[in-house]
């Protein structure tokens, strides 16, 4: 089912105070290409699956499918330019990294974020920890890639100032 899309401002603009939870935040869509796929898998993920399409089309998956290491690598542009402000602080980690349906060429992927909490450091009190949930999405609307990362983010400078 989709949920209604929140817009964040730009990218140079984006702070803590911009992710509620709850909000969902349209990514983008992406493809890869066969040619991209192998290219990627040869260097990367040499596995049959991924870089024999003959041996593919009698394996488990009856066909050619992307690394899910490719999958990721093609997500985190989208993550970078729709979701994350520039210019950000590091991130501790991902959480429950999923590779849930095989991806295969050409097939148009769709990305959407979720904010899943959003809390102010104690320690560092200029920045706010997010955590999503970020779905890539089939052409079917299903779920090939599920996972859940954590990003510090800075909060709007006014929001540090001294209240009276």
């Amino acid at each position: 089912m989709a949920r209604m899309s929140q817009t964040l401002p730009p990218a140079a603009d984006r702070h803590f105070e911009d992710y509620p939870v709850g909000a969902v935040f349209d990514l983008g869509s992406f493809r890869l290409s066969e040619t991209e796929m192998l290219a990627f898998a040869r260097r990367y993920d040499p596995q049959l699956m991924h870089t024999d399409p003959g041996w593919a089309e009698q394996g488990p998956f009856h066909g050619l499918i992307a690394s899910g290491w490719h999958t990721i690598s093609a997500l985190m542009p989208l993550i970078v330019h729709n979701f994350l402000p520039s210019g950000g602080l590091v991130s501790p980690g991902v959480d429950e990294l999923r590779w849930l349906l095989p991806v295969r060429p050409d097939e148009i992927l769709h990305a959407q974020g979720t904010v899943t909490e959003a809390r102010r450091s104690r320690s560092r009190p200029d920045r706010g920890l997010v955590r999503s949930f970020v779905e890539v999405l089939n052409e079917a609307g299903e779920p090939v890639l599920t996972m859940r990362p954590m990003n510090f983010i800075r909060c709007r400078p006014e929001s540090l100032a001294p209240r009276d």
